[in-house]
């Protein structure tokens, strides 16, 4: 079963990354404060689709790719049962059925300074 994730292009070093996966949409959206990313006006979301055999392989590349500057940045792929997460040289292998696995990742994204509301990873982009 393939996964299905967001990507936000500003959070990466090298946007080459997104050539290996399939971008499904794509929106642009203003930046507001509550955001906590004053270095940007607007940023541009990919949602987009990878294949199990790759997603493993992927996520360590995308790994690497995320900006270091500022140091809040993830992305995250998911299916029905797995849901990979994937911040600066760190990945979180989430069972989906596993809320606890969740709460560490949770923990490490407020360690990071990301706003707590943006590290809710239970919430979906299946609407988008």
């Amino acid at each position: 079963m393939n996964y299905i994730g967001v990507i936000i292009e500003e959070s990466l070093e090298d946007k080459s990354i997104l050539e290996e996966m399939k971008i499904l949409s794509t929106k642009i959206e203003h930046v507001t404060e509550k955001h906590k990313t004053p270095w940007l006006k607007k940023w541009k979301l990919h949602k987009v689709e990878v294949s199990a055999e790759k997603v493993a392989k992927i996520s360590e590349k995308l790994s690497k790719c995320i900006e270091s500057a500022h140091n809040c940045w993830y992305a995250d792929f998911k299916n029905n049962e797995l849901h990979f997460i994937i911040f600066r040289n760190k990945i979180f292998r989430i069972d989906r059925t596993n809320s606890k696995q969740y709460d560490e990742v949770k923990k490490y994204g407020i360690s990071l300074g990301i706003p707590e509301h943006q590290v809710d990873f239970n919430s979906g982009i299946e609407n988008w």
